[in-house]
């Protein structure tokens, strides 16, 4: 598998999504990038561990557990963005124990990933098929993103990567179906497809 190592570019709001970010990921030799949408929390966790002369005065969730694994002398090795489906990145974290060298990888939300990345100045890769498939091209301002480009990338990524327009194929679902699929965008953190899905419902309800 030919993997491409990517660089955090910066963070910026999201006038698309409430609460929401876009983590701008850019390949090590090249300039495409990839928006990744995270939440405000992760958000948070990853530009306080980039800001390295910002300490917060408690530790967050980040940090407490950056400081038991290293006390364990278990360090992130690297981070993989193996699957993209739905729009949704899929990650792995690589530990390892550096006193025996073995090594283990763990299922990760990619924002959280990406936030103990940093913390511990590990790579963060994807593979060529994900770069090709999500990569885009964006203009990058001397010190930060243009907000209008970001916006841009964020709504070509949702255009792109949505295999079809979630409220548009309701209407040949069953109760049963739905309620399935809503269990399966929460297994997912999939959680405004699930939002959508429960409103399908409540629709059918009062018709």
């Amino acid at each position: 598998m030919e993997l491409i190592r990517l660089n955090i570019r910066g963070i910026s709001y999201s006038q698309t999504q409430t609460g929401a970010y876009a983590l701008i990921l850019e390949e090590d030799f090249g300039k495409r990038k990839i928006p990744v949408i995270i939440g405000s929390f992760e958000a948070q966790a990853i530009a306080l561990a980039l800001e390295k002369d910002i300490t917060p005065p408690r530790p967050i969730t980040h940090d407490l557990f950056a400081t038991f694994a290293k006390s364990f002398y278990i360090i992130v090795k690297a981070i993989f963005i193996y699957k993209l489906t739905d729009g949704i990145f899929y990650s792995n974290i690589l530990f390892q124990d550096t006193k025996t060298k073995e090594e283990q990888e763990i299922d990760s939300r990619t924002s959280d990933a990406i936030a103990l990345a940093v913390r511990f100045d590990a790579p963060i890769f994807t593979t060529k098929e994900i770069m090709a498939k999500a990569g885009i091209y964006m203009e990058m301002g001397e010190n930060n993103m243009a907000d209008a480009s970001i916006e841009k990338a964020i709504d070509t990524i949702e255009n792109q990567l949505k295999m079809e327009d979630i409220e548009d194929s309701f209407s040949h679902l069953s109760e049963s179906e739905i309620n399935d699929l809503i269990s399966k965008a929460l297994e997912n953190e999939d959680y405004e497809t699930a939002a959508k899905l429960r409103d399908e419902l409540v629709k059918r309800s009062h018709s």
